[in-house]
């Protein structure tokens, strides 16, 4: 009802428009988006599409904000209980939620275990392993390595680097969890496992929102369809 009849509409998946926010409007290649969430979605210029991870916490959606946060709260209780490594985060975690004791981090957690709520303690997790906390460094890397391997499942689903493995594509990354602004980089980290398999790979971090690359989307579908 809100457009005119002769609007023609497409709908998909919302990492479309991300991976085209880094190609400037050209459906090739591949795209992480790693925020509280985190999903790899690629396209072939023949049309053919695949997708890794996306499918939310509860089904593994790790190395994602709320994964790399959740991992970090349950390896406080850990340390708490004797079932694992003293850990940085604890002290860490606690001054920055002002809670008192690891105890009241259940509390905390149940009161509203929203996804995004989780993943902003990411910013704590990436302090303590850059001051060199091994249960911090742990997590990261296993996040490193599980966002790599997603990128890597639509890359050797769609054959983007062609059959040698060394053909060029782009790699749109997307998300506050790939932002370089920190001495522990894990967006720098990703691209670095990624090209030991795929050394075509082209790290693109886009300079325009997604919604740009929506628009330019839609732009090309019009002019050519004129």
């Amino acid at each position: 009802d809100i457009f005119p009849g002769n609007v023609r509409l497409y709908v998909h998946n919302d990492a479309l428009a991300a991976l085209a926010s880094g190609t400037m409007g050209k459906l090739h290649g591949c795209v992480l988006i790693a925020g509280t969430g985190t999903i790899a979605y690629g396209f072939t210029e023949d049309g053919r599409d695949a997708r890794a991870a996306g499918a939310g916490p509860i089904l593994g959606d790790w190395g994602s904000g709320y994964g790399i946060a959740a991992q970090a709260l349950t390896a406080v209780i850990r340390a708490y209980d004797g079932r694992g490594p003293d850990t940085m985060l604890t002290s860490n975690i606690l001054s920055t939620l002002e809670l008192s004791s690891p105890d009241e981090l259940i509390g905390w957690t149940y009161v509203d275990p929203s996804w995004a709520r989780i993943a902003a303690l990411v910013p704590v997790v990436v302090s303590c392993a850059e001051a060199g906390d091994e249960v911090a460094n742990k997590i990261l890397q296993d996040s490193v390595e599980e966002l790599a391997l997603s990128v890597k499942a639509v890359v050797q689903r769609l054959s983007l680097s062609g059959e040698d493995g060394k053909h060029s594509f782009p790699l749109v990354m997307v998300g506050g969890v790939l932002e370089a602004n920190r001495r522990w980089d894990i967006g720098r980290e990703v691209v670095k496992c990624i090209l030991r398999d795929y050394p075509g790979a082209v790290p693109i971090r886009p300079k325009v929102e997604p919604a740009v690359g929506a628009a330019l989307l839609a732009w090309n579908s019009f002019m050519n369809a004129r």
